[in-house]
């Protein structure tokens, strides 16, 4: 089981570190947006940036960048850990798969239709998807802070719960967060994808073809009326899992490459600087490691950085400043419901789909796991957060709308992260 423990613990570490990371950046945007330089700080992600070149013309505010642009590299990178864990990973077993499933399916549908219940005949139902979103870098990291008390098997469930939330979000997203669609370019966009897919298929993969190839598609989307992130997801499908080099292969070509790299050592005068063939064996290594990882995991293992020091807190610094004036200006009753509908809902979800699942023998317990702390689970599902403040971008207009869904995606998930890790701790058997 160490080849299983060993990579799902350094998921879990990078992922753990990276919410510290997030956790500054939100509370960074909520002092800066209620101090005295708040004006200049959320104007500042009004600013606009043009890339004009024959034939395309885009101009957006940096915020709209952030959100539609770098959160498709989020996006990606999901749709990568989704097709890992459904080829190779938690998700490839129906056994193993139908509890987080159906826990996803219940923390998806209860806190919507509980939104729709407490909002009617109110401003902002529209944004009815916003509660329905899990936030894997903060969860994973109030997890970590309980040690190792956390059995494996909780922990593997909330990774694989997470990612499946997440895809039921992106589907949220494309059918009811999309408006006026020029089928053209979606088309255009889906042949390209498939395009891709069918090179994948025959064995074919060039990290710069891809690149291209994701690029055009991503302003297809843009221009087309469905949200352009989703074109993160689908180019991540067409990533292939296979090797070209297997790893005997490696150890004996790089064993070779690395002897080449010592004799040259031992023959250089000037120790300071590499001789040509010592460079030349440096891109010969590079090369073949690169060759050596399937395509997916190199992609997944390179961004995962990326994603959880740089584009997360940035997306978390643009969007989550709130200013705090109750007098005027905000709509409490959306923030109280949207924040209810986080907690309770997510709870009232997740713990029953999971609960019957298990009764009626469609699901099971993961191994070292009571009722008690799939209950506590539950809890901890309501932090929505980053997710949450996406669809939130996605679903108004109105800025007393928008500030006052912040207000309520932030109490609701600091509420939820607090009661679930108490809940988690009590119910966690003692050292």
């Amino acid at each position: 089981m160490e080849f299983i423990r060993k990579p799902i613990n350094k998921f879990i570490q990078l992922e753990t570190s990276g919410s510290i990371v997030l956790f500054a950046a939100t509370l960074a945007a909520l002092l800066l947006a209620n101090s005295g330089l708040g004006d200049s700080f959320l104007n500042f992600w009004q600013n606009k940036i043009t890339i004009s070149l024959p034939g395309l013309h885009i101009s957006k505010p940096l915020l709209k960048w952030i959100n539609d642009g770098l959160m498709a590299i989020f996006f990606f990178l999901i749709g990568l850990e989704l097709k890992r864990e459904v080829i190779s990973g938690e998700l490839n077993n129906i056994r193993s798969a139908s509890l987080p499933f159906f826990a996803a399916i219940g923390g998806m549908i209860a806190p919507a239709v509980l939104f729709i219940i407490l909002n009617r005949g109110n401003a902002g139902t529209e944004g009815w998807g916003i509660p329905m979103a899990a936030d894997i870098a903060f969860t994973l990291g109030i997890l970590k802070l309980l040690g190792n008390r956390v059995p494996s098997g909780l922990k593997i469930f909330l990774m694989a719960f997470a990612i499946i939330d997440d895809l039921g979000a992106i589907i949220v997203i494309a059918l009811f967060y999309s408006s006026n669609i020029v089928w053209t370019n979606i088309i255009i966009g889906l042949a390209i994808v498939l395009v891709l897919f069918l090179l994948s298929k025959f064995n074919y993969y060039s990290k710069y073809l891809f690149v291209f190839a994701g690029t055009i598609v991503w302003i297809l989307f843009l221009k087309s009326g469905i949200h352009s992130t989703i074109a993160g997801v689908l180019v991540a499908f067409t990533i292939p899992l296979k090797r070209k080099t297997d790893s005997l292969l490696f150890y004996e070509k790089g064993k070779a490459i690395l002897n080449n790299f010592v004799k040259e050592c031992n023959t250089q005068t000037d120790k300071t600087v590499l001789t040509k063939k010592q460079l030349e064996a440096i891109d010969e290594l590079e090369d073949l490691t690169e060759k050596t990882a399937p395509p997916l995991q190199y992609h997944e293992h390179r961004l995962h950085g990326w994603v959880s020091y740089l584009i997360m807190p940035l997306f978390a610094l643009a969007n989550a400043g709130v200013v705090f004036n109750f007098s005027e200006g905000i709509n409490l009753t959306l923030s109280m419901n949207i924040a209810i509908s986080l907690i309770v809902g997510n709870f009232i979800g997740i713990f029953s789909f999971s609960y019957l699942s298990i009764k009626l023998r469609l699901a099971k317990l993961p191994e070292n796991v009571s009722m008690k702390q799939l209950a506590a689970m539950a809890v901890l599902g309501g932090l929505g957060f980053t997710m949450s403040l996406f669809i939130n971008s996605l679903a108004f207009t109105d800025a007393t709308l928008i500030v006052s869904a912040k207000t309520g995606i932030l109490a609701g998930s600091l509420v939820a992260g607090t009661l679930g890790y108490l809940a988690i701790k009590i119910t966690l058997p003692k050292r």
